[in-house]
């Protein structure tokens, strides 16, 4: 029950990231979102076989520590953002914080409402903690998460270019990040997770 409420969680979480790249775009003058039928919470519209599916599947089963998915990427043209320096950051920033937002709540939830806490302690805990790990991992500048997108927005034209152009190993580059390197993220994680819970 545990482990079908996690993948739900990871599942519902990542849509939600993706819904708000969606809206932000749709906010900044670009409709690709929302004329693709993208924006919107159906989690169909945006489940990703592989990234939704399988490896939060195997991550489990292998008794990873560490666990994420992703949803399809939601579609917007950078051509119709009326913010043509900022707009990419702007879009891009803002899957992670909605991902912060929901942890935020329920982190609120944790704290102020005790008998709550007690009923759902496991499942709360989970919903934070499931999203403090997908806004911090997408948080990574590794092409394409999203925090490549907020960092190439203040590079220079041609370190830019270059930069991006990594975006074609990017499925490489970050799951040799998570099955390599996915600790360092444990202590950002925890981090927050103390702070907005107080546990």
């Amino acid at each position: 029950m545990d482990k079908i409420f996690l993948i739900i969680v990871l599942v519902m979480s990542a849509v939600f990231h993706e819904y708000m790249h969606g809206y932000a775009a749709f906010k900044l003058g670009d409709p690709t979102a929302k004329n693709a039928g993208r924006l919107t919470f159906n989690p169909i519209k945006h489940l990703d076989l592989f990234g939704s599916i399988i490896v939060p599947l195997m991550l489990i089963i292998s008794g990873s520590s560490f666990l994420f998915a992703w949803a399809k990427p939601v579609p917007y043209n950078p051509y119709n953002l009326r913010d043509r320096k900022y707009g990419d950051a702007k879009v891009a920033v803002a899957g992670p914080l909605a991902n912060l937002a929901i942890a935020l709540i329920f982190g609120l939830i944790w704290r102020f409402m005790p008998f709550i806490n007690i009923t759902f302690s496991g499942f709360i805990a989970m919903i934070i903690y499931i999203n403090l790990v997908l806004m911090v991992f997408n948080l990574i500048p590794i092409p394409p998460l999203d925090g490549s997108k907020i960092l190439s927005a203040f590079l220079p034209p041609e370190a830019k270019q270059k930069y991006l152009s990594l975006e074609k190993f990017g499925l490489l580059f970050v799951l040799l990040f998570v099955f390599l390197f996915s600790n360092l993220m444990i202590l950002p994680v925890e981090f927050l997770f103390r702070l907005l819970a107080g546990a």
